[in-house]
């Protein structure tokens, strides 16, 4: 009887023991790049994200602040009293509604009866413009200036507003303007 001892080594066994070094680095440097690809899309995603927030953000505050000033002109009497950065105006019931930029805080207040409200942030800056309601050549874009208290029937108002996003002064609100008259004064 022949007994034989069999063997499981293989002549390849060298090959199978393991990685070779040159398949290691390129193992680490393929799982190198998809992490820095993660990590450039989720930068890239984060900041958008952030600056799309910072855009709806300010958006939100300038349609809101517009509305107000709107309401407020449209309602008003007259206006008694009117600077590129200040505005008063003679509410309906005779009381005064104050509007102040504040071009060292960036920020607009609305006062009336004495309870002040902060009506825009990070404003860098405003200006109020009024006019007179006819207007000249027979455009319906030119208004003439209101030389006096009495002859203000339209208020111009226009704004910019800023953010900084990481540092950077980004998503730079466009320019936000209106122009409204005066529906109580008589013509």
């Amino acid at each position: 009887m022949d007994c034989k001892i069999t063997s499981t080594r293989s002549g390849s066994s060298r090959r199978s023991a393991g990685f070779l070094l040159s398949e290691t680095m390129f193992g680490i440097g393929v799982v190198a790049l998809l992490i820095f690809a993660v990590i450039a899309f989720s930068v890239f995603a984060s900041r958008s994200f952030a600056a799309l927030f910072n855009y709806v953000d300010l958006d939100d505050q300038n349609r809101i602040a517009i509305d107000q000033i709107t309401r407020d002109v449209r309602q008003s009497n007259r206006v008694k009293e009117a600077t590129a950065t200040r505005l008063v105006l003679e509410d309906s019931d005779g009381t005064d509604i104050e509007y102040d930029y504040d071009s060292v805080n960036r920020m607009l207040t609305r006062t009336r009866n004495g309870v002040i409200r902060t009506n825009l942030v990070e404003c860098d800056r405003l200006n109020f413009d009024v006019a007179q309601r006819n207007t000249v050549y027979d455009s319906f874009e030119v208004y003439p200036v209101a030389t006096t208290a009495d002859t203000i029937k339209v208020v111009n108002v226009a704004w910019l507003c800023s953010r900084s996003l990481f540092g950077n002064k980004e998503n730079t609100e466009s320019v936000q303007t209106a122009r409204i008259v005066i529906r109580k004064q008589g013509t």
